[in-house]
């Protein structure tokens, strides 16, 4: 079981929205932030649901290749929503919301590159 991962960003301030806004609609808050001075390395901010952070940002040179990082979702409706607050927040289209049935009949994702390219996703395998 995995308990938490992340991603690294070039603009720490610019993901802080953008995770912010995208994660805000599935339910997820920033829970926590520390600066390079308590972490010995560099600023970092987690994300999740209340209590703990499960998703961190981290600000420095950027994953290469960008990352793939998948969040489960309890309905399509929250697919949609992620989708739409990501793009809102600058992120852009890489797969609208919808069935991938080559995956299984009931994959509804959408994906979205964040600021750096990451490649975030919602997806929820409830049928409709």
């Amino acid at each position: 079981m995995i308990d938490h991962t992340g991603v690294v960003v070039s603009d720490f301030e610019r993901s802080q929205h953008f995770y912010r806004q995208a994660l805000g609609a599935i339910g997820y808050e920033l829970l926590a932030e520390f600066s390079a001075d308590v972490t010995g390395h560099t600023d970092v901010a987690g994300f999740g649901e209340a209590p703990k952070p499960d998703f961190w940002i981290s600000r420095g040179t950027p994953n290469q290749p960008p990352l793939h990082v998948a969040f489960r979702v309890g309905s399509r409706a929250m697919v949609q929503a992620f989708h739409q607050a990501a793009l809102a927040a600058g992120g852009r289209d890489n797969g609208s919301p919808g069935l991938r049935p080559h995956y299984h009949a009931n994959y509804f994702g959408a994906f979205v590159l964040d600021p750096d390219g990451h490649n975030i996703e919602a997806v929820c395998h409830q049928a409709e």
